[in-house]
């Protein structure tokens, strides 16, 4: 049945003439949509708790804004998402101002977010907590990556405005307890920039060598007067915790007043209420030093009198147990006087019986038996002269010798039996000598060697070999 009960039902449609709704396509149905929408809704402010935000990478965010009833998707391009105060997270309750459009390609509508603002403190706080269990998650915050503070730090640094009163208060009262070098990193501690300010000065005074042109501080204090918790939202940044956190010197946060309470108090070693009890908690009291040390001086003095007076008394005590030095020295004394009479009577026997030796031993040095032994020395020379007959003798019968062992080997000589009429066989082609029958069968060819010359031959079939031109003549091996 058509939806028009006075018209009939017709197959195929038709223009009808002076008709005032012609059929429109699908692209200008959606183009009169989104024009109509961005006229009636060019600037809307829309309070919602944000959901399924993803950052794409081309820098646009993507999210939903939802209440109990309804929901609209928002889009932040990328230009805008640089900008905002805060990192967006789901679950976190919004005000956002922009402007309606529709896309054509999902047949939707959503809002291009230009500006985004929580929805009061408590969405604020919301954050606050959600960002804080999610870093805790982490362990940024643990008790096991707290670092113990110097006792007495040598150069402090110090991150915090230039120009506010945090600075002077921290100065006057290190001056006041304990005069200390103090390097000073000017940041903005509130504002657009001042979580990376402080991130960047913090990460900075972890990068500085011992070594370098500024020296590194031994302990550093990131500082704030007190605020609002807008005020002190930058020490609550994501960046400034993950700094504070991975950095090598210890940290001191001290920022707000006592009741305020930050993230950078989290991850920083130590929280001090105030910055100006941050100064105090960073040195001891030079006084307070100074009549420490008196104390100790004395008290190590005393202890050294008290020892050395009963070292004294066990001193005196024991001398009274010892016996009187004549008592000890008295028998060595005595056995070094009967030695010191003796001594001289033992060197007199000593020389006489020296000069007996020697005069026993003169006797037998006379001149006579000196040339006596020198004769006979020169006989036996003598006899052993060099005497050129000797010499030929040897060589003669090392002569004789070589003649026999020569004709030995004329002897051995394998060519001589060949002057004969001996000859022996060869096998072709490498010149294996033949002994046997059955070899020179196998081999076929072979040569006959005489003592003029070669004669190939070669074996038929009956066992006789039959003989081929001769070769030259070959020499003999003598």
């Amino acid at each position: 049945m058509s939806d028009f009960p006075f018209e009939p039902a017709r197959l195929l449609a038709e223009e009808t003439p002076g008709d005032n709704s012609p059929a429109m396509s699908v692209s200008e149905l959606s183009g009169a949509l989104k024009r109509s929408v961005e006229e009636r809704f060019g600037h809307v402010r829309v309070r919602g708790e944000i959901s399924g935000f993803k950052r794409v990478a081309s820098g646009h965010c993507y999210l939903a804004l939802k209440d109990d009833k309804s929901v609209i998707d928002g889009v932040i391009w990328k230009g805008t998402a640089g900008g905002l105060a805060f990192r967006p997270e789901d679950g976190i309750e919004v005000i956002a101002t922009g402007r309606l459009t529709t896309y054509p390609g999902r047949s939707k509508y959503q809002i291009i977010i230009e500006r985004m603002e929580l929805a009061g403190q408590g969405a604020l706080m919301q954050l606050l907590d959600q960002r804080r269990r999610a870093l805790a998650a982490e362990g940024l915050f643990d008790r096991e990556r707290k670092k113990a503070l110097p006792f007495l730090p040598t150069v402090i640094g110090v991150v915090t405005s230039p120009t506010g009163a945090v600075i002077r208060d921290i100065l006057h009262r290190l001056e006041d307890r304990c005069p200390t070098r103090v390097i000073l990193w000017p940041v903005l501690v509130q504002g657009e920039g001042a979580a990376e300010q402080v991130a960047a000065a913090v990460r900075g005074f972890d990068a500085m060598t011992p070594d370098g042109p500024v020296p590194r501080p031994d302990l550093v204090i990131v500082a704030r007067g007190g605020g609002s918790i807008e005020d002190l939202w930058s020490f609550n940044e994501e960046v400034v915790v993950r700094a504070v956190a991975g950095c090598s010197i210890p940290i001191i946060s001290a920022v707000g007043h006592e009741t305020d309470t930050t993230l950078c108090d989290y991850a920083a070693d130590v929280r001090a209420p105030t910055p100006t009890a941050a100064a105090e908690i960073a040195v001891p009291v030079r006084a307070e030093l100074l009549a420490t040390l008196r104390e100790l001086g004395a008290r190590a003095g005393r202890c050294a009198n008290r020892y050395h007076e009963r070292a004294a008394e066990r001193l005196a005590a024991t001398a009274r147990r010892l016996p009187a030095p004549d008592r000890l020295l008295g028998p060595q004394q005595q056995r070094l006087d009967d030695l010191g009479d003796r001594l001289p009577r033992g060197l007199s026997r000593r020389l006489a019986v020296a000069r007996g030796d020697l005069a026993h031993a003169a006797g037998a040095l006379r001149p006579s038996l000196l040339n006596a032994r020198l004769a006979r020395a020169g006989e036996r020379l003598a006899a052993v002269r060099f005497r050129p007959a000797l010499i030929e003798r040897r060589l003669d019968d090392a002569k004789a010798q070589v003649q026999r062992l020569w004709r030995l080997a004329e002897g051995l000589n394998p060519e001589r039996p060949l002057a004969k009429g001996y000859a022996w066989v060869g096998r072709r082609p490498d010149g294996a000598v033949v002994t046997t029958a059955a070899q020179a069968k196998a081999a076929g060819a072979l040569t006959l060697h005489f003592a003029d010359g070669t004669v190939d031959a070669k074996v038929e079939r009956s066992g006789r070999p039959s003989y081929s031109q001769d070769k030259p003549e070959q020499p003999s091996l003598l």
